[in-house]
């Protein structure tokens, strides 16, 4: 397989639109990347200037060390799983799974030996001899994915391939691809719009706002050490919970939003001092917001007041949607507690995975540290 290298690279349509502005990303060889981000944020228009199909208007893109800026996509040596299949409807699964290689005038032997090797891999034996209408979508989606495979491609790219998908058939997949990744030991870049896939498929994921990279991390990283207010809020269903309110020094440290005070873990004081009596907006995940039946053994709890709005049980859990009078917030509770709309119900805020943000530039205050922190690491 292969690595691949973005320098500097940069999409500008007419009217000087940047749809991709100055992305630099190394793709390491047997890695599954995935891209993630909003509709419109530049992450397929990326994804097609890796495969060719778009072109590049500034820096320099590399696969397996070799500039492929003017090489056309069929001698890039990739494959491309597209969001809408692309089957040829006249033929059938196995003559689909054989074409690109026909092209290639690949001798008929090996054309046979590569389509049954992919059609095992994926299942679909008993589908060759149907013609695409005759297959549900799952099952399109299994043959566009064997046609990729047939190719032995040095890097293979999807782009929103399961976003056509009910939910159910939507999580199968996913898990079909990143077995099929682990058994091919294969370069993946893969697009997606949706969180939990990047989260449950990626090696490391790329978070894309408007064109410009945020921030690239494995997942655990991106969601608890998220760089800033954008990435924290895109990353976690439901999203992290963000109040404004300003830092305080009261025997310590307290996050003030008026109707809500916590105190700030000892930890964080040296990092959060320059803020004091400075606006900054605080950020707590649904899931680290506990009932007070169950944050008891917390080290750095905080208790706190807030009206239910809205209920939703999940089954293994339940959503409380609450609010301070000011602030909209959401709590993951357990399954067992019992809440009713309009109560003023206390909770616990797990301090010790707050998260504050500079007001007017939305980074992260406790991120550099955390960096430092590794880097301390790893030395």
């Amino acid at each position: 397989m292969a690595d691949v290298r973005l320098v500097k690279v940069s999409k500008i349509f007419p009217g000087g639109v940047r749809a991709v502005d100055n992305v630099n990303l190394h793709i390491k060889d047997k890695e599954f990347l995935v891209l993630v981000g909003p509709s419109g944020c530049g992450k397929s228009t990326t994804l097609r200037m890796i495969a060719g199909l778009e072109e590049i208007s500034e820096g320099e893109i590399y696969i397996d060390d070799r500039l492929v800026n003017d090489v056309p996509p069929k001698d890039r040596d990739i494959a491309m799983v597209f969001q809408n299949y692309a089957l040829y409807p006249h033929m059938t699964v196995e003559e689909n799974l054989e074409f690109g290689l026909k092209l290639r005038k690949v001798p008929r032997e090996e054309r046979k030996r590569r389509v049954r090797e992919a059609a095992e891999i994926l299942d679909i034996v008993h589908l060759l001899d149907r013609k695409p209408k005759a297959l549900s979508g799952g099952q399109r989606q299994r043959v566009a994915v064997g046609r990729a495979i047939v190719r032995q491609p040095k890097v293979f790219l999807f782009d929103e391939p399961l976003s056509n998908l009910d939910a159910k058939l939507r999580v199968q997949m996913r898990t079909e691809i990143s077995k099929l990744h682990m058994r091919l030991q294969a370069t993946m870049i893969y697009v997606t719009h949706d969180q939990v896939e990047a989260m449950t498929m990626g090696d490391r994921i790329v978070v894309m706002k408007d064109g410009i990279v945020q921030q690239v991390d494995d997942p655990l990283s991106l969601y608890d050490h998220p760089c800033n207010k954008f990435v924290a809020g895109f990353i976690g269903s439901p999203p992290m919970n963000f109040m404004e309110g300003s830092i305080v020094e009261n025997n310590g440290l307290v996050f003030d939003e008026g109707n809500i005070r916590v105190r700030i873990p000892a930890k964080y004081h040296t990092t959060l001092k320059p803020y004091a009596n400075r606006k900054v907006i605080f950020g707590i995940r649904p899931e680290d917001i506990y009932d007070l039946s169950y944050g008891s053994e917390l080290p750095n709890k905080e208790e706190v007041s807030a009206r239910v709005e809205v209920i939703e049980p999940m089954g293994s859990e339940i959503f409380l949607y609450l609010t301070t009078g000011k602030t909209p917030f959401v709590a993951r509770v357990e399954p067992h507690v019992k809440a009713q709309v309009e109560e003023m119900r206390k909770l616990y805020f797990n301090m010790d995975k707050a998260h504050f943000f500079d007001v007017e530039t939305e980074k992260s205050i406790l991120y550099e540290e955390h960096v430092r922190e590794e880097l301390a690491e790893v030395r």
